[in-house]
């Protein structure tokens, strides 16, 4: 065994091995119940987002319904737990979220065939239509998927067997980051087969791969179908962890989009990258949406600055700087991110102050004019302080502008230097 196959070895070995102690860590160093809650709620949304990513990063299929998937995995997984609880059937809420899988394996069988049929926006389309032919179905029928009340159900029906009733949220947490470690594993595993192999060849050139004598669309429908059962697991965990089932918003486009878009957020060209959105989703909904009423404002600023920017997202910005450390020169860029980093503050700052006034002056204008920010109160009535943060926006917008110049001639030096040394190692070779 070469060096740099064992080298690679061990740094897949210490990867996994970080992964599940992360996991296993996590609940004891953030002991709180939001903290838990919110650790959970990542959990399972690792797993959709991964397998979001295998149609998107992996299989180049945009999709606008994944929450179908998830919705009816959830579905499955309430109506199991209803069954089971109402006749006294020895089933145990561990194997529940493989009912989810199954469901969103099944639905994925004839959903997947037809979708898959075409490719590119095409495929898109139809996915959205798809899509919302399933919510109008599910509103429909409200006897069946429980209507604007949901559905609810019980997670500690049964005998605990040693102890575990899966009614503490501890419990229900290690069994969400079990399921999490396997089915990463497993999607990691299926990204290194033959068919997730041609089915990074059919998203980078399918003519060839048909050319070759491959089906494109079964590699397409196939991995469509892997996809859906490990969406069908999450939702099953999802809808677990909050104990109802709301077809509106479980199968709802918006769920679809935030799938699309803590996806591409964290990076779709990497492994790792959906696992970053899932965290950055989280983080988001829980804790954004409650600092501040225009939390879905700076999320979009925020995805709009990363297409431009870094559409590779958070997880090439991370390998981009990995590389440069590995040639060790990420050193001489400290002190060029210090000053970007203030800089970027000062925008925001300036700029997160506007917003927020607007938004309190538009919203809440009724209970006064002040506004809470940052500690400060800020009279909006007044013009000194939209004056001020305007000043403020205005020399951080100038600050980046003139820094991040001098970064990326930087940057791209650097990026020479390594590339030339590369060369000259490749001669010596």
């Amino acid at each position: 065994m070469s060096a740099s196959t064992m080298t690679t070895a061990r740094g897949r070995w210490l990867a996994w091995g970080g992964l599940a102690a992360a996991l296993i860590a996590a609940p004891w160093i953030f002991r709180s119940s939001l903290a838990l809650n919110m650790l959970s709620q990542m959990g399972y949304l690792i797993i959709i987002c991964l397998s979001y990513n295998l149609l998107l990063g992996q299989g180049g299929m945009l999709s606008f319904g994944h929450a179908v998937f998830t919705g009816l995995g959830g579905y499955a997984a309430v109506a199991a737990i209803g069954y089971v609880d109402g006749h006294g059937v020895a089933f145990p809420l561990v194997l529940m979220p493989l009912v989810g899988g199954l469901m969103g394996a099944l639905v994925s069988v004839p959903l997947g065939y037809v979708s898959t049929r075409k490719a590119g926006t095409t495929f898109a389309m139809i996915s959205l239509g798809i899509g919302e032919l399933v919510v109008a179905f599910a509103i429909m029928l409200p006897d069946l998927f429980g209507g604007d009340g949901g559905i609810s159900i019980n997670r500690t029906y049964g005998k605990p067997w040693g102890g575990i009733t899966f009614g503490p949220q501890i419990q229900l947490y290690y069994l969400i980051a079990a399921y999490c470690f396997i089915c990463t594993a497993l999607m990691y595993a299926f990204t290194a087969t033959p068919l997730g192999r041609m089915l990074n060849a059919v998203r980078d050139n399918p003519e060839r791969a048909q050319f070759v004598g491959y089906n494109t669309q079964l590699v397409r429908w196939y991995s469509f179908i892997i996809a859906g059962f490990f969406a069908g697991v999450g939702g099953a965990l999802g809808t677990i962890n909050f104990e109802i089932f709301n077809a509106a918003d479980s199968l709802s486009g918006m769920r679809s989009g935030a799938y699309l878009l803590f996806t591409f957020l964290g990076g779709v060209t990497f492994f790792f990258g959906p696992m970053i959105g899932a965290v950055l989703m989280v983080l988001c909904t829980v804790l954004l949406s409650e600092l501040t009423a225009a939390w879905l404002l700076y999320l979009g600023l925020v995805f709009v600055l990363m297409i431009m920017y870094a559409p590779g997202g958070v997880a090439s910005l991370i390998m981009m700087n990995v590389r440069m450390a590995r040639a060790g020169k990420l050193g001489r860029f400290a002190g060029l991110y210090g000053a970007l980093v203030l800089a970027c503050a000062l925008l925001m700052l300036g700029t997160s102050a506007l917003i927020e006034m607007i938004y309190h002056m538009q919203l809440n204008a009724a209970v006064g004019s002040e506004v809470k920010y940052l500690g400060m109160r800020l009279d909006a009535a007044t013009v000194a302080p939209w004056l001020g943060a305007v000043v403020v926006a205005l020399i951080g917008a100038l600050a980046v502008h003139q820094v991040g110049r001098r970064f990326a001639h930087a940057w791209g030096k650097a990026q020479e230097e390594i590339e030339a040394g590369l060369q000259q190692g490749g001669q010596a070779a």
